[in-house]
């Protein structure tokens, strides 16, 4: 049985954040599936290394995601060299933008790569997935910190919530035009061994997931129809997961504090809620 339609050889897949981590892992996946494959980075050495990793299957395109011409710049090479594009995976992220009280360029920076480059590669790609008569699929990266907001570097988890909300508005938006022919799943990795880390940690930590493994989870989630594509690390299970994502809903529907699991006040009663199980 196939992954997805849109996933088989000879079909074209973009991945954005391409050179490095999950999407480096995802292009290496797609190719061994038998799919052409665009990877795209604004890293020029790490997009040469990728393709050279990666090659004569892969075509590397330096491209900035912040930037709306350059995205377009891209739609237009890969439809030119490589035709229509079957799967978009906006998978471009950064970190480190900073609490609500600093940082005003950091913030600039994380939410025009992290949110804005995926709209900007939702607009420049998936009107043609609609318009035509083939299958597609868009995955965006998310994050958990998008969904249960751990204190600590506020514009991510603004940046992961925003690609959240708009990738579940994609979803409803694709259902209504084209039935379930071209889909939306939101991919949500955990604690997971990137780019991103090697500058703070040169050593795998033993919690961490490697981008092989966020990317299996990818595959199986797509081939059962998931939206939400949860990934587990080594650190935590899917019911602590669970507990955390309903305790931060209950933060509304309770009326407590905004982040309560960190507030001295519900410290242990967020305890007791997960002991419940």
């Amino acid at each position: 049985m196939p992954i997805h339609p849109a996933i088989g050889p000879g079909n074209v897949a973009v991945i954005t954040g391409g050179a490095d981590g999950i999407g480096l892992a995802a292009a290496r996946r797609f190719i061994e599936l038998g799919m052409r494959v665009a990877i795209a980075d604004n890293n020029a050495a790490q997009l040469a290394a990728a393709a050279d990793l990666l090659g004569p299957d892969a075509l590397a395109l330096e491209t900035d995601v912040s930037d709306h011409a350059s995205v377009e710049a891209l739609a237009a090479t890969v439809a030119e060299r490589l035709g229509p594009v079957s799967l978009l995976m906006n998978n471009a992220g950064i970190g480190g933008g900073g609490d609500a009280l600093s940082n005003l360029p950091g913030w600039r920076r994380v939410l025009g790569v992290n949110l804005m480059g995926v709209l900007h590669g939702v607009q420049a790609f998936v009107p043609a997935m609609v318009a035509s008569d083939r299958p597609g699929l868009v995955i965006n990266t998310g994050s958990k910190q998008g969904v249960t907001q751990p204190p600590g570097d506020t514009a991510y988890n603004v940046s992961k919530s925003g690609v959240k909300a708009l990738t579940e508005g994609l979803a409803h938006t694709l259902r209504e035009s084209t039935g379930e022919r071209v889909t939306a799943p939101l991919l949500i990795p955990g604690f997971t061994y990137t780019g991103m880390m090697r500058a703070f940690m040169p050593e795998k930590p033993a919690a961490a997931w490697t981008p092989e493994q966020v990317v299996e989870v990818l595959l199986s989630g797509v081939s059962q129809g998931k939206f939400y594509l949860w990934c587990q690390d080594n650190e935590t299970d899917w019911e602590t997961d669970r507990r955390r994502v309903l305790w931060n809903a209950g933060d509304i529907a309770e009326g407590r504090p905004a982040l309560s699991r960190w507030h001295p006040e519900f410290k242990d009663a967020f305890a007791r809620f997960c002991e419940e199980g």
